[in-house]
C-alpha cells in the first residue's frame, strides 16, 4: 500500500512539474480582427512560445500595449468577454525591424537598412504612411500587420516602437482551423 502511495505521489508530482513547464513556455491565443490578413484570419488559434529572447525580423509576435479595450472592441464576441473592458489590448504583428536597424517607408515601399523588403506575405502591394527611423533604439522593435491598410501598428504613435519587454511570445504554430494546421512562416 505504501509503495502505491509513493508511486501516485511521483506521478502527480511529475504531472504538476510538466504542466508548470509547459504553461511557462507555451501558450495559446486566438486571432481577433483582420490586421494580419492574409497570413492570419479571424478565429485562427495559435500556439505561442513564451520567450522574449531572440526576437528576429519576420517573427509574428504577441505584445501588450497601453491601449484600453473598449466595448466596440468586443462586438461580436461571446458575452463572457465583457470582463475584458478596461483592460489593455494585446496585438499580434510581424517584426519588421529590430535594435540597430534603419527603416524607411516611402512611396508604398519598406526599406530596411537601405534595401527594399520583399514582402510576399502582405495583403496588397503597398505599405501606407511615410516614416524614417535612422536607428531602432536598444531594446525596441518595429512591428506591422500584414494587412497594411488595416493595421494599428508601429506606424501609429499609439503603438510606436515596442519594448522587447512587452513581447509576450512568438506565434509559431496554427492549431485551428485544421485545414491550415501547421507552422507559421
Amino acid at each position: 500500500m505504501k509503495k502505491e502511495i509513493i508511486e501516485w505521489i511521483k506521478a502527480i508530482g511529475t504531472a504538476l512539474l510538466l504542466g508548470f513547464i509547459i504553461t511557462s513556455f507555451v501558450g495559446g491565443t486566438r486571432v481577433h480582427g483582420s490586421s494580419m490578413n492574409p497570413t492570419l484570419v479571424e478565429d485562427d488559434f495559435l500556439i505561442t512560445f513564451n520567450s522574449k529572447k531572440s526576437i528576429d525580423r519576420g517573427d509574428i509576435i504577441i505584445a501588450k500595449t497601453d491601449l484600453e479595450i473598449t466595448p466596440a472592441d468586443l462586438e461580436g464576441l461571446d458575452p463572457i468577454s465583457k470582463w475584458k473592458i478596461g483592460k489593455t489590448k494585446k496585438v499580434i504583428k510581424r517584426v519588421i525591424a529590430t535594435e540597430g536597424d534603419s527603416l524607411i517607408i516611402k512611396d508604398g515601399k519598406v526599406f530596411l537598412n537601405g534595401e527594399e523588403l520583399r514582402e510576399n506575405y502582405i495583403n496588397g502591394n503597398k505599405t501606407f504612411g511615410d516614416l524614417i527611423i535612422e536607428k531602432i533604439p536598444k531594446g525596441k522593435i518595429f512591428i506591422m500587420g500584414d494587412n497594411r491598410g488595416n493595421s494599428l501598428d508601429s506606424r501609429d504613435g499609439r503603438i510606436g516602437l515596442v519594448d522587447e519587454e512587452d513581447v509576450l511570445g512568438k506565434a509559431v504554430f496554427r492549431l485551428y482551423p485544421f485545414s491550415k494546421f501547421g507552422s507559421l512562416k
